[in-house]
């Protein structure tokens, strides 16, 4: 197995959608995710670790990663934080899911998920074609890009954080 830098499969940034609230009208530009601007957005890696207890027990701890197997899980948790002096509204924080990272499912708050990067919905609403020209049903595997809708406004110093769970292929 191959270990490799976390840093280097989650190379692809957060798009992050903001406008000042109250909004007129939805956010129609996308915003790298950098420090600058009223919304700053980070990414952090966990990845999951057996750890052996004294009474000679395991259990599963999740800590920050910095390499990483194929087969390890891992959890991409996305934190936000309105910087700016006037608040947010129509926040939108979009992730790709890197090609050698699989998608597993919420780590607690779903997000939508998208199997093309265009059309995003419920896992169990998506469909994928087939080399026959057909469909089937969207599994986790097949997931591109994850994306959530922060609710109502995001007031200035406020912040959060969303994850979601995947497996590095």
């Amino acid at each position: 197995m191959t270990t490799r830098s976390l840093a280097a499969v989650f190379a692809a940034g957060v798009a992050c959608i903001a406008m000042p609230a109250p909004a007129a009208e939805p956010a129609t530009a996308a915003r790298p995710a950098t420090s600058e601007g009223p919304l700053t957005v980070t990414t952090r890696m966990m990845v999951e670790r057996r750890v052996a207890a004294s009474d000679g027990s395991t259990r599963t701890t999740v800590v920050p990663a910095a390499r990483a197997v194929p087969g390890d899980r891992i959890t991409v948790v996305v934190a936000y934080r309105n910087t700016g002096s006037a608040a947010l509204g129509n926040v939108v924080l979009a992730n790709p899911v890197p090609r050698n990272v699989a998608y597993r499912g919420a780590a607690a708050e779903a997000p939508e998920v998208s199997v093309d990067g265009k059309t995003y919905g419920a896992l169990a609403d998506l469909r994928v074609a087939t080399p026959d020209g057909g469909t089937r049903a969207a599994g986790a595997a097949d997931v591109t890009h994850v994306r959530w809708r922060l609710p109502g406004t995001l007031a200035a110093g406020q912040g959060g954080e969303r994850a979601f769970q995947a497996v590095l292929k």
